[in-house]
């Protein structure tokens, strides 16, 4: 990933950027919550990153008459250019993933990948859960100023 993350800064695009363009490339105007559900990620921080997005020139949101609820989500030109200059990037680091192995071995892992992504995606679903639950953060340490930098950091869970 930091591969990519390192290309993609090159050219001024934000990994979290990426992932939203690419499900563009593929459906454009989905809803926000469409958008945010595709992605895996809370609409607050799809709205954040379309709002980015949007003063970058990547994208319009747009309400319809029809239905004032939903928020459609729709690449710019200058978005859709994106995809020609970004996709060869990506396919360069998978490449590089995959160098020295064989088209079977490769073909393998990717099957197992996409079940294991599958059972998760059905288990998530029997439980009722369609988008990522919010994470919950730990409680702040609570560190005196006379005991400061005498105790060990606690690492967020």
């Amino acid at each position: 990933m930091r591969a990519l993350q390192a290309r993609l800064a090159a050219h001024g695009v934000s990994f979290g950027h990426w992932t939203f363009l690419r499900i563009l490339w593929q459906r454009d105007g989905l809803t926000q919550r469409e958008l945010s559900e595709e992605a895996g990620v809370m609409e607050p921080s799809t709205f954040a990153a379309l709002k980015a997005m949007e003063t970058l020139g990547y994208v319009r949101r747009a309400r319809v008459p029809e239905n004032r609820k939903n928020v459609y989500v729709h690449l710019t030109p200058k978005g859709r250019a994106l995809k020609s200059r970004l996709v060869p990037l990506a396919e360069e680091v998978n490449r590089l993933a995959v160098a020295g192995r064989r088209a079977a071995e490769v073909a393998a892992t990717r099957r197992t990948l996409i079940a294991i992504i599958e059972n998760l995606a059905r288990n998530a679903a029997r439980r009722g859960v369609s988008r990522p639950s919010p994470r919950k953060p730990s409680p702040p340490a609570r560190i005196s100023r006379s005991s400061r930098g005498s105790r060990p950091h606690r690492p967020r869970a």
